[in-house]
């Protein structure tokens, strides 16, 4: 597999740590989305991604983009460990909290936004976040258990830690959100969330580095 990432893209993290917990391997190819005006937006990336957009994984003959349908295949195809609980309410809960962070909150703080908000880009992004964030916290004090939905780590998981990466880059005071920075605590003490971490990528600047 040849994953296109960004170390710092949330939507590329999700990803990696799908990768890491189902013990797969994969070459890394990294898209700055930064340098050169944005790598994303060369010829040969769209015709990888005509989105523009990372993560892309080719794997298995295909190339897929879109990181819940990426996650999702791997769950179709490589079943272990489990992402998806097999208690239908819980893989609902799941499918939930993974879409109100994946639509209804990291979009509206998404790089090409942020770019459109000029110096109201840090407001912008802090108020799109809490207000995300006063309802997941709401969310998870019904499926919480030690992670956001029981006690095992699930697709909702995946879509948690990056987005509150983003918070603390945002500078979100996260004091309203005990239970999101509790789950998020527990789940940055997992491995498969430490090699995946943005500090720890290959294409991470030499000042970001853990």
């Amino acid at each position: 597999p040849i994953l296109y990432s960004y170390f710092r893209s949330s939507c590329s993290w999700r990803v990696r740590i799908a990768l890491a917990l189902k013990g797969i391997s994969y070459d890394l190819m990294p898209v700055n989305l930064l340098k050169d005006g944005g790598q994303q937006f060369s010829a040969e990336f769209k015709a990888v991604n005509p989105m523009q957009q990372v993560p892309a994984l080719k794997i298995d003959g295909i190339t897929l983009s879109q990181s819940l349908a990426i996650i999702h295949y791997l769950e179709d195809t490589r079943p272990n460990p489990r992402l998806l609980p097999q208690d239908l309410k819980k893989r609902a809960q799941v499918r939930m909290i993974a879409d109100h962070i994946v639509s209804g909150i990291q979009p509206l703080q998404n790089l090409s936004i942020l770019k459109q908000m000029g110096e109201k880009k840090m407001e912008w992004a802090q108020n799109c976040i809490a207000s995300g964030f006063q309802a997941l916290e709401q969310l998870l004090h019904h499926t919480a258990g030690r992670y956001c939905v029981g006690d095992e780590v699930s697709m909702a998981d995946l879509c948690l830690v990056p987005q509150v990466f983003n918070a603390e880059r945002f500078k979100v005071d996260m004091g309203p959100y005990p239970t999101i920075t509790r789950i998020n605590k527990a789940l940055l003490e997992l491995e498969a969330f430490k090699v995946s971490h943005p500090s720890r990528q290959p294409d991470t600047p030499a000042e970001l580095r853990a």
